[in-house]
């Protein structure tokens, strides 16, 4: 057994080509979401990423295929940065109301320190997308169900401890979602206004700190 080889008889070489290639992806599909979250979905090009990031318009395009492959990675990058920046964090608290506020502080500092440089990936493109059928849609809508899915079981975890007044946990959820949704719309428009009223209203909504 050589140097060259790993342990399963497969040469290094083709693992570090793997690897590269797995790199490669990650950092195209993050500049990907970058510029979508300013110019939307459907303004990514292979040409501009590929300016962008100094690569051949032919080395994106053996990695994705597609246009659409490329706006699908793109959504699932900005899914992962948002469980990596708000929900991954806030699990270190106990389920409930801590874990609900630690939740809902990372998501509203989002709004102050975006992870995207158009702000909020998921408001842009569900504005993009909300009538446009298809698997990218399809991405985005389960994505947010998946987040709104788990927000509710926070909430209704801190119903159980007795907090937020046993509202219906699905209509806070909704609400909290509409109004940081709102917030980072009025932070994109330099409205600190809107920006601070929706910091008031979820504040009513969860309740001062103890």
């Amino acid at each position: 057994m050589t140097e060259s080889v790993t342990a399963s008889g497969r040469p290094r070489e083709t693992d570090q080509r793997v690897a590269k290639g797995a790199r490669a992806r990650a950092s195209i599909a993050r500049r990907a979401a970058e510029v979508a979250s300013v110019e939307g979905l459907t303004g990514l090009s292979i040409g501009r990423l590929a300016a962008d990031l100094g690569l051949s318009k032919s080395g994106i395009a053996t990695l994705f295929g597609s246009k659409e492959s490329l706006q699908l990675a793109a959504v699932q990058t900005a899914r992962q940065v948002f469980i990596d920046e708000v929900i991954t964090p806030s699990l270190s608290e106990p389920a409930g109301l801590p874990r609900l506020r630690a939740l809902v502080e990372r998501w509203l500092g989002q709004v102050a320190e975006p992870a995207f440089p158009g702000g909020c990936f998921r408001v842009a493109t569900l504005a993009e997308f909300d009538s446009r059928p298809g698997p990218v849609r399809d991405a985005i809508a389960e994505d947010r169900r998946d987040w709104l899915t788990f927000l509710v079981k926070e909430i209704r975890r801190a119903q159980q401890q007795g907090h937020l007044d046993g509202r219906a946990a699905d209509a806070v959820a909704f609400e909290l979602d509409a109004v940081i949704a709102a917030a980072h719309t009025a932070r994109q428009m330099g409205d600190e206004w809107g920006v601070r009223t929706a910091h008031a209203v979820v504040t009513d909504l969860l309740g001062p700190d103890d």
